[in-house]
C-alpha cells in the first residue's frame, strides 16, 4: 500500500487541537488501530513507505520532508518512528525542527517495551513484528537475495540463533506463518504477544498532553 492508501484524515485545517502522526509504514495497522480503540479522532495518520525500513539513512530526509509538507496544517506533529538504524540523525533531526519522536533503538524495542528490551541484552535473536510475518517476503527474503541464493541463509543468520515472533495480535494464523519463517530461516522459534508496548504509552502521553 502507498502512503495515501496508509492515509487517515479528519479536519485537516490547522486548529482544534489537531495532531499529525508521521509514521512508518510498518505501524499503520497499529496506530489506527490505537486510534480507534481509544476514540483519538484528532489524530491524522500520514505514513512514509515501509520499504524505507531497509534503507534508514534515507528515513531522516524523508521525516524532513514530510514535515515542512504537512507542518502549516496541524497544531503538533509527533514522528512515530524510533531511531531504526539512523545512528541518531532522526532525533537530530526532529530536535532541530522541535518536533517530539517515539523513544527507543527500534520497533522491537518499543513493542516489547525499552526498559524491557534493553534488559534482555539479546543479540543472537532474529526478530519479527505482526507486520513482518506478512511481508516477509518483501522485507527479508528478497532484499536478501535469498529467492534467488538461498545458500546465502547461513552467511546472513549463522550467528543468529532464535527468531523471536513479537505478537501485536493474538492471531494462529500468523504465529503458524512466523514459524515457517523461522524454518526457512533454520532458527529456533519463540513467541511474545507483546500488544503495543511503548507505543501505546507514546500515544497516550501525547493525548494526555492535547
Amino acid at each position: 500500500m502507498d502512503d495515501e492508501t496508509l492515509t487517515k484524515k479528519g479536519i485537516s485545517a490547522k486548529g482544534g487541537g489537531r495532531i499529525l502522526l508521521l509514521a512508518c509504514g510498518a505501524l499503520a495497522r497499529e496506530i489506527l488501530d490505537l486510534i480507534a480503540a481509544n476514540g483519538w479522532s484528532h489524530l491524522d495518520l500520514h505514513c512514509l513507505p515501509a520499504i524505507l525500513h531497509n534503507y534508514p539513512d534515507r528515513i531522516p530526509a524523508e521525516v524532513e520532508k514530510a514535515i515542512a509538507k504537512h507542518r502549516a496544517d496541524y497544531d503538533d506533529i509527533f514522528v512515530v518512528y524510533a531511531d531504526c538504524g539512523t545512528g541518531g540523525t532522526l532525533q537530530q533531526t526532529c530536535d532541530r525542527l522541535g518536533v517530539s519522536m517515539v523513544e527507543g533503538p527500534h520497533c522491537y524495542s518499543f513493542f516489547e517495551g525499552n526498559d524491557t528490551f534493553a534488559a534482555r541484552g539479546e543479540i543472537t535473536c532474529f526478530y519479527l513484528t505482526d507486520f513482518l510475518v506478512r511481508q516477509f517476503d518483501a522485507f527479508v527474503v528478497k532484499p536478501l537475495g535469498l529467492d534467488r541464493h538461498p545458500d546465502l541463509r547461513d552467511m546472513y543468520f549463522g550467528n543468529y540463533t532464535t527468531l523471536v515472533y513479537q505478537a501485536q495480535t493474538d492471531d494462529a494464523d500468523l504465529t503458524a506463518l512466523a514459524k515457517t519463517h523461522a524454518k526457512t530461516l533454520g532458527l529456533d522459534f519463540e513467541r511474545r504477544l507483546t500488544g503495543y508496548g511503548d507505543l501505546t504509552t507514546s500515544m497516550a502521553n501525547l493525548n494526555a498532553n492535547t
